[in-house]
């Protein structure tokens, strides 16, 4: 996931040289986790539950495996966690509509 001018990071000032810049408030760094880090760790754990799916899939049509019910829950996990990306996905387009409607 690419973040050319560090708006999850925060590390560059993107509204710099807007005369506007020095008037932000700067906000205190928290002792918790960055919401890029939570967002690429969720994204992460997504991808491992797909994986999981898949190969459970794979192998109860090879044989390899005889049990459904632990396939089902598998694929319902990971159908579960990519809603979840969608949906937040989703709320944080919503929000920056709404932001981008703002007057300044």
């Amino acid at each position: 996931m690419a973040d050319p001018l560090g708006f999850i990071s925060g590390q560059a000032n993107p509204l710099q040289g807007l005369g506007r810049a020095n008037a932000l408030p700067k906000q205190p760094q928290g002792d918790g986790p960055s919401f890029k880090d939570t967002l690429l760790k969720n994204i992460a754990e997504a991808n491992d539950l797909q994986q999981q799916a898949t190969r459970a899939v794979e192998d109860l049509q090879t044989g390899q495996r005889n049990d459904v019910e632990g396939v089902i829950l598998a694929t319902q996990k990971a159908d579960n966690a990519f809603r979840m990306l969608q949906q937040l996905r989703n709320r944080m387009m919503e929000a920056y509509d709404e932001v981008k409607q703002m007057r300044v």
